[in-house]
């Protein structure tokens, strides 16, 4: 565990632990699990077109990310049903994403470890790019964290208070593609959504204010990580659904432990 590649892929996980914790709370208190199962999906596509194009997967991946993510918000304002708009926007974009990845010539790309992550191929340059964009996330919604909560509390509470629910849905929007950039390294497309939500899901159980909510989502999620990694070293298993195994098994003995709190209240 003292190896630098396992150092820099525990750094990795505690960094996207970081970035989706916030976040995912957000998610799930919005109930947007299936925008961000929509959001990853694309970033296949982003993929594909940065090879194509010989610029960054994280460009590529940011790019799409954000063009999904917007087009989700301004098409589901038009009347469109948002399961079904997400159900049809989530596969496609998967679709045309492992479509376009089959037309790359010249150049060995390795699909598992975008679909699934690939942690322990993390390099100083990816923890770089994780870390910043970690805490651009962070940031952005530290700095519009009471605007936030008021317009997923009550939109009409956030006209009053003159916040836009609108403005504010396209920062958790771009928070969102920032997020879905800097995982794919590490937990890949099919599972950066476990990370946003699993572990905000088990800090629901405990927490008692948002804050609180959004805190132990970032414990949850660093443990999940460098529990994971342990386990993947030591029984020889895929370290990101490793990783997503251990924030489940969180979410369990979390769940169990809130029912029983409230029982003995």
């Amino acid at each position: 565990m003292l190896d630098d590649f396992m150092v820099r892929a525990s750094l990795a996980g505690i960094g996207v632990a970081l970035a989706a914790a916030p976040l995912g709370c957000f998610v799930v208190w919005r109930r947007m699990a299936y925008f961000g199962d929509a959001t990853a999906h694309a970033a296949v596509l982003g993929v594909a077109l940065a090879l194509t194009f010989e610029m960054s997967i994280f460009v590529g991946t940011l790019a799409v990310a954000l063009v999904m993510a917007l087009t989700v918000t301004l098409l589901s304002r038009r009347g469109f049903a948002m399961d079904t708009l997400l159900g049809v926007l989530a596969h496609s974009a998967l679709a045309f994403g492992l479509v376009a990845v089959s037309f790359l010539s010249g150049i060995r790309l390795d699909l598992m470890a975008y679909l699934f992550g690939d942690i322990l191929a993390v390099s100083r340059g990816d923890l770089v790019v994780i870390w910043t964009g970690a805490a651009a996330v962070v940031t952005l919604l530290s700095w519009r964290w009471s605007a936030l909560l008021t317009a997923t509390l009550n939109e009409e509470l956030a006209y009053a208070s003159r916040i836009d629910p609108k403005r504010e849905q396209l920062i958790l929007t771009l928070a969102l593609a920032i997020t879905v950039a800097v995982a794919i390294k590490v937990v890949g497309v099919l599972l950066i959504a476990a990370m946003l939500i699993i572990p905000a899901a088990s800090a629901r159980s405990l927490a008692r204010t948002p804050e609180s909510m959004a805190v132990i989502a970032a414990v949850i999620g660093g443990l999940s990580a460098v529990a994971g990694l342990r386990s993947a070293f030591v029984f020889d298993t895929p370290a990101g659904p490793t990783i997503v195994c251990f924030a489940a098994l969180c979410f369990v003995v979390f769940s169990v432990l809130g029912w029983i709190r409230r029982s003995m209240a």
